[in-house]
């Protein structure tokens, strides 16, 4: 992996070789670190798309993915979706809505797309949409808060 590029605040590192080749990773998040990884790329018409593999440490019980994977994993693409969104600065989740509507299955590729549907002064209002094996499996959206971080 390469550095990256510094966007809005975050040291984005692209994956040079392996499964995720042409993908990226951002920052140093300690809970999406341990959580995934997690990793964003543009298509072929410039949308975000998010990703990762579904592991045996991603399953609840059952051996379907966990919903707090499934969420956290939504609000990783949510962040990842309004990078785009005007005046850079950070945000926080303030709102997030959620609907389980299928499960995914260890070994299988879960992706996320969405868009932001309005991005103001103060709020981004974001939504998207996870697959797994080409089926949708939960839909999302939120509300980010616009933040300036503090100086140290």
């Amino acid at each position: 992996m390469d550095g990256g590029d510094a966007e809005g605040g975050w040291q984005h590192r692209l994956v040079t070789e392996g499964e995720w080749a042409g993908w990226s990773l951002y920052g140093e998040d300690p809970f999406e670190d341990l959580t995934g990884p997690f990793y964003y790329r543009r298509d072929e018409a410039g949308a975000l798309i998010c990703g990762f593999k579904a592991e045996k440490k991603h399953m609840n019980g059952g051996g379907f993915m966990h919903g707090g994977c499934m969420m956290t994993f939504a609000d990783y693409a949510l962040f990842i979706f309004a990078m785009d969104a005007p005046e850079g600065a950070g945000a926080v989740t303030a709102s997030f809505n959620g609907e389980f509507v299928d499960a995914a299955r260890e070994g299988e590729i879960v992706e996320a797309r969405g868009e932001v549907v309005r991005g103001g002064a103060s709020l981004i209002f974001v939504r998207g949409l996870m697959t797994s094996g080409g089926r949708p499996i939960f839909n999302f959206s939120a509300i980010l808060k616009r933040i300036r971080f503090k100086q140290k």
